[in-house]
């Protein structure tokens, strides 16, 4: 690049430096010098002859090294690319702006950032971190680097990708990383071969032999249940050519939406159709969280191993449930998205297309249809008693046989455990938690978090995005009076299913008792913002209430949702007391603060609600996460009861590798209320999963499971 002088010469003089020309004079004799330039020409790729030869020459060098020819081909990730706020233009900006670009060129060590193409490079990850520990808050970016695109654009880059060296979680060679996109497009492109990938024998692992039906016909499976792990199990069985039938207790979700309406505004709770059962599960009426730990929401970034196919293969579990929720009408920005989320506003039409897309390959879906019974012949499951869901007499039962039964339902589906043991099918009482669900003005966690930088959320429209939080404390017997009976040592507190800018939602599936969850829309824009402070507990917990027996963690739950429907009075009308009163032991005899709850609140002291251990233990808590969010212990801060469905009370045992139940034939338990996940995410990878294994139980697929989608056994259970 050269520099044209003004055509004013008089003016000018030369720098004693001979490398810039400098004018003095100006229009009102501030006698200052300043550099002047009139325009400035690019001169592109033009080098001298000798530095262009011994780019050649380095370059044929390079070229020549197989290690280092790879330095040049596929995709870099970037790591830990911090912008401070001022200089990034949001939360809901996925485009590469000129201060990451910057940061790119640190990394690079490339002098010229504006010189960058930010066509070569993709955001991959976005979050914003404002731990008080920083200087300033940042947005932070993972970014992938298309080093053969960055170097068309740009060749001046070609020296310094040459000096380019991998360094463990900041800068990363992806060997082997391949956009799978969507689990349809998946199965689509492995029946027409045209992902030639190779497995250990060095066969072709999605040869279209693979998806031939062996069988004189087609398998006819079950699929009780419509949550995510009964939706993708139905999705993989379908594409692979099994005839399905997807049978819901409750209605889809236009019809679903109503029942819930009247349920809050006219206070009729439709047995069978409610913020827990229906179509998409009890997910689709919450904050519709995306984040497990299973996996990082954009795919493999550790595909770096001595075998990183199959290691690329594991980690896309979760991105490849991503995608598909974006092929069915998710924001893409969940792919990137720190912490993603939905709400309820955006899950209901993607629901509607996963619909439609299932129907359009044949499945059958049978909503408003509950299972009343298992058809089971030595052991061996054939099929399925149902009934219509507003029969509650069983008068319309009718007897529908399978060749197999996915077993996807919720952990509400108390009355399937009971089938299930008046069968002898296994059950084991799993620990879970029980607690309070605590409710704060949002702009309170606000600036607990953001401290000045608080009213950039603007609602869930500003820059950043609505503050959460996520806090947890191990307690050990010592650290309080445990009078119980139950002889636990130890227990943790923790939050769960927290929702900024949300609101608290019965989940109660009988009149007689109460039970809580908290909900969100897509932005987040209540003013109120709800978790649950939940206790863990363990069968000895439940022995020291006299409960025994498989169904022992049931029972439990359902003392304390009585007790809480109790002292709320009946007609849904949820107990709350005020954290201060709580911790002081007193009933909140002035007016309590105003609650998102719209079925109505009654001061009540919650100490009588839950043994002493659990109330000592959620007391205990509630000062220790004082110290780490100063504020939350206050007058606006209120406790509504009670939390006891985190996850389910037992858990089917089956088959790590065939999924099949195994306590009897034909039988495969999936997703949350089989014990075996604990999110939407998990829930749905884990029904990926038994698609493929019942697929190649009955011929329709003959790959190998873990080499497709990876191993997804006891996925999703997360301690505490």
């Amino acid at each position: 690049m050269f520099l044209l002088p003004s055509p004013s010469s008089s003016y000018l003089m030369k720098h004693q430096s001979h490398n810039a020309l400098w004018f003095r004079g100006l229009p009102y004799g501030s006698g200052k010098l300043i550099r002047h330039i009139r325009c400035a020409k690019r001169t592109g790729k033009q080098r001298y002859p000798s530095e262009k030869k011994r780019l050649r020459t380095k370059q044929k060098e390079l070229l020549s090294d197989s290690k280092e020819k790879s330095k040049f081909e596929g995709t870099w990730r970037l790591f830990k690319l911090a912008v401070p706020l001022d200089q990034d233009p949001g939360k809901d900006s996925l485009h590469v702006s000129d201060a990451l670009l910057q940061q790119i060129a640190t990394v690079l060590k490339f002098p010229v950032a504006s010189l960058l193409p930010p066509e070569a490079f993709t955001i991959v990850r976005k979050s914003f971190d404002a731990r008080k520990k920083l200087k300033e808050p940042k947005f932070v970016h993972t970014v992938d680097m298309d080093v053969q695109k960055l170097i068309s654009l740009e060749p001046r880059c070609w020296d310094f990708i040459s000096r380019l060296e991998p360094k463990v979680g900041l800068v990363e060679r992806l060997h082997d990383e391949r956009d799978f996109g969507d689990l349809a497009s998946i199965i689509h492109d492995s029946k027409e071969n045209k992902v030639a990938l190779k497995g250990e024998n060095g066969h072709s692992i999605f040869s279209t032999e693979f998806y031939k039906n062996q069988a004189t016909r087609k398998p006819n499976i079950a699929v009780v249940g419509s949550g995510p792990s009964g939706l993708f199990a139905a999705l993989v069985l379908a594409e692979l050519g099994a005839d399905v039938t997807l049978i819901e207790r409750g209605q889809p979700v236009e019809k679903r939406g109503r029942d819930i309406g009247a349920l809050v505004v006219r206070r009729i709770l439709e047995l069978e159709s409610n913020f827990c059962f229906g179509e998409g599960g009890a997910g689709t009426w919450s904050d519709g969280k995306l984040v497990t730990r299973i996996g990082r929401n954009s795919g493999s970034v550790l595909a770096v191993s001595s075998f990183p196919y199959v290691v690329f293969m594991k980690l896309i579990c979760a991105s490849c449930v991503m995608r598909t929720l974006v092929h069915f009408g998710a924001p893409k920005q969940i792919l990137i998205d720190g912490k993603p989320h939905l709400g309820t506003d955006r899950l209901v039409p993607l629901l509607r297309n996963f619909r439609q897309h299932l129907q359009n390959l044949g499945v059958t879906i049978k909503f408003g249809t509950r299972v009343d019974d298992l058809v089971i012949k030595d052991r061996h499951v054939l099929g399925v008693m149902v009934s219509e869901s507003a029969d509650k007499l069983h008068l319309t039962s009718q007897k529908m046989e399978y060749d197999g039964v996915i077993l996807a339902v919720g952990h509400s589906a108390r009355d399937i455990y009971e089938v299930l043991l008046s069968h002898n099918v296994e059950l084991i009482p799993k620990d879970f938690a029980v607690g309070l669900r605590i409710e704060h003005p949002q702009e309170l966690i606000n600036s607990i978090q953001y401290a000045e930088l608080a009213s950039e959320v603007c609602h869930g429209r500003g820059k950043i995005p609505v503050a959460d939080y996520k806090v947890a404390n191990y307690i050990d017997k010592e650290d309080f009076n445990d009078v119980s009976d139950s002889g636990v040592t130890n227990r943790s507190c923790y939050s769960f299913c927290m929702c900024p800018g949300g609101q608290v939602v019965l989940t109660s599936t009988s009149p007689s008792e109460i039970c809580i969850n908290g909900m969100s829309f897509s932005r987040r824009a209540s003013k109120w913002a709800n978790a649950a402070l939940v206790v863990t507990v363990t069968t000895k917990d439940f022995e020291a209430l006299n409960y025994y027996g498989p169904l022992a963690g049931v029972k439990f739950q359902r003392e304390f949702e009585k007790r809480a429907a109790m002292m709320g009075g009946g007609n849904f009308t949820v107990p709350v007391q005020t954290v201060t009163d709580f911790l002081e032991n007193k009933l909140s005899v002035t007016s309590v603060p105003p609650s998102s709850y719209r079925l109505g609140v009654k001061a009540a002291n919650l100490h009588q609600l839950f043994p002493i251990h659990v109330t000592e233990a959620l007391k205990h808590s509630l000062v220790t996460f004082d110290k780490e969010l100063p504020g939350f212990i206050c007058n606006d801060a209120l406790l509504h009861g009670v939390e006891t469905r985190t996850s389910s009370p037992i858990q089917i045992p089956r088959n790590g590798d065939t999924y099949e139940c195994t306590s009897v034939k034909g039988l495969y338990p999936v997703g949350e209320g089989a014990g075996y996940a604990g999110g939407i995410i998990s829930a749905a990878v884990d029904g990926m999963h038994a698609g493929f294994a019942v697929a190649k139980k009955f011929s329709l697929f003959h790959g190998d499971v873990e080499s497709v989608l990876g191993k997804a056994q006891n996925v999703g259970v997360v301690k505490y």
